[in-house]
């Protein structure tokens, strides 16, 4: 997340900061030597040159709000109009960081989620799904309703990982030589093998009836789920299936644009498993968590846990192979003949 918000920052972040929190509104007339002091804080920060302007109420009274100690000879920047207009509030302060890291990840997941599953259920989300049984009246509306209400708490919930990684407490690195090409590509299969298997355990620990009954059990309202489903969960239920993402980077080394790749591409598949597809005879399906898999899942509840492979299901006993006489779709398919038939 380092690297969003760094690219941010330089295109407009760095901007909207310095006229949110204008430094001219920290300062006062009575002090000395602003240039020097201005000087440092650009330096230091790194914020876009904007030309100042004067004062005003609504300056006053971000005067009040907390800020880092400013240079004693700082003067108000009303006295030199020629000088850049700066934020208050640097880069690096932490306020600013979470301010910032909750805006573009909350903005980020919304984004991802309407556009994704939007594409999703219109070109792959067979819509005669929805002639299901057991496919809920307004089901699509109810799922981004669920969605939409869980985003601000699981965004809260992610900023401590989000910020202890802008602050540089992860072991992201950003050279590929400093451990290799070899590393490189093992890392990728060891990210997917340690987040696959405590997804598992997890979303296995969610199902026992304490936590099912008070976390798990809003996201399998959805019986027959539509793409929209995807992330229509319990805050505190979607936020636990994310930690070990999180936790991996402060476990072990990790490419810092890698990762960020693999987080996208995480909640690509989180979408696509959610389109109730059964399509199956592919080679790869005993091997691959899919989307007929976690149909099953979402189907028969105690099945499928896994999040990519089918080994840790396999290992827990809990594995249930798709097959073409358990597609949903079979079923959306008499009750729809069977309501055609009583229309005539």
């Amino acid at each position: 997340m380092d690297l969003v918000l760094g690219w941010c920052d330089d295109l407009f972040l760095d901007k909207v900061w310095a006229h949110a929190l204008p430094l001219s509104a920290f300062t006062s007339s009575s002090n000395a030597g602003l240039a020097s002091a201005s000087a440092a804080l650009l330096s230091n920060s790194s914020h876009f040159p904007i030309l100042n302007s004067d004062p005003s109420t609504w300056s006053q009274l971000l005067s009040y709000i907390p800020h880092p100690p400013f240079p004693d000879d700082l003067v108000s920047l009303s006295t030199l109009d020629s000088l850049p207009l700066i934020s208050a509030w640097p880069r690096d302060y932490l306020p600013r960081q979470l301010v910032s890291l909750f805006v573009l990840t909350l903005a980020g997941i919304h984004l991802l989620y309407f556009i994704f599953a939007y594409l999703s259920y219109k070109y792959i989300f067979n819509h005669e799904m929805m002639k299901h049984p057991r496919f809920l009246k307004d089901q699509v509306k109810l799922e981004i309703q669920c969605s939409l209400q869980a985003f601000p708490g699981m965004t809260l919930m992610t900023l401590p990982g989000f910020l202890g990684e802008v602050r540089g407490y992860s072991k992201l690195y950003d050279n590929v030589d400093e451990y290799g090409w070899g590393y490189f590509f093992f890392s990728i299969l060891f990210f997917l093998v340690f987040t696959d298997y405590c997804i598992y355990w997890i979303h296995r620990w969610l199902h026992i009836p304490f936590f099912y009954k008070r976390l798990h059990k809003p996201h399998h309202k959805w019986i027959v789920p539509t793409p929209f489903a995807s992330h229509a969960f319990h805050p505190v239920d979607g936020f636990a299936q994310s930690v070990p993402y999180h936790v991996f980077i402060y476990l072990f080394p990790l490419h810092r644009t890698l990762y960020l790749v693999l987080f996208v591409l995480i909640n690509f598949w989180t979408i696509l498993i959610h389109d109730s597809d059964m399509i199956t005879g592919h080679p790869l399906e005993t091997v691959i968590n899919g989307p007929a898999h976690h149909t099953l899942h979402h189907l028969y509840f105690t099945v499928n846990y896994g999040q990519y492979f089918t080994w840790a299901d396999r290992m827990g006993n809990s594995y249930r192979q798709p097959s073409s006489d358990l597609d949903p779709l079979l079923e959306a398919k008499a009750a729809g003949k069977a309501a055609h038939d009583k229309e005539d």
